[in-house]
């Protein structure tokens, strides 16, 4: 695999102890409803991930037009973290501050190749 998936994984688990601190921030300090939590949680961290995505993992100039671009590599990835989380809290009786990790992990590939799609084109 190539260096820029690494790091993208790298990125990835940044964003994601950034976007698990915030969540619980949000639910556990400030008693947001989890799905409320996850949503805005999940939307700061898009604005810190584009920077580092941009900067590390592609090494790429961030651009305006790319930063109003970026959310559409989240759109799948906040469906079905989000479906998941639901699931995983209403159905299976997991506790809200251990859905979202078990959340995280599936949306992966297919963000890694938009992002790519957008963060490298020209």
């Amino acid at each position: 695999m190539d260096k820029a998936f690494w790091r993208f994984n790298l990125v990835g688990v940044i964003n994601t102890t950034n976007y698990y601190i915030l969540y619980l921030i949000f639910a556990d300090t400030l008693h947001f409803y989890y799905l409320k939590a996850h949503f805005l949680s999940f939307f700061l961290c898009l604005i810190g991930s584009f920077f580092m995505n941009s900067y590390f993992t592609y090494k790429t100039k961030p651009t305006l037009k790319k930063f109003l671009q970026f959310p559409l590599t989240s759109i799948v990835n906040i469906v079905i973290s989000t479906a998941i989380i639901f699931l995983s809290v209403q159905l299976l009786h997991l506790p809200d501050f251990i859905a979202p990790l078990f959340a995280s992990v599936f949306p992966i590939p297919f963000t890694f190749l938009v992002t790519r799609m957008i963060l490298t084109k020209p």
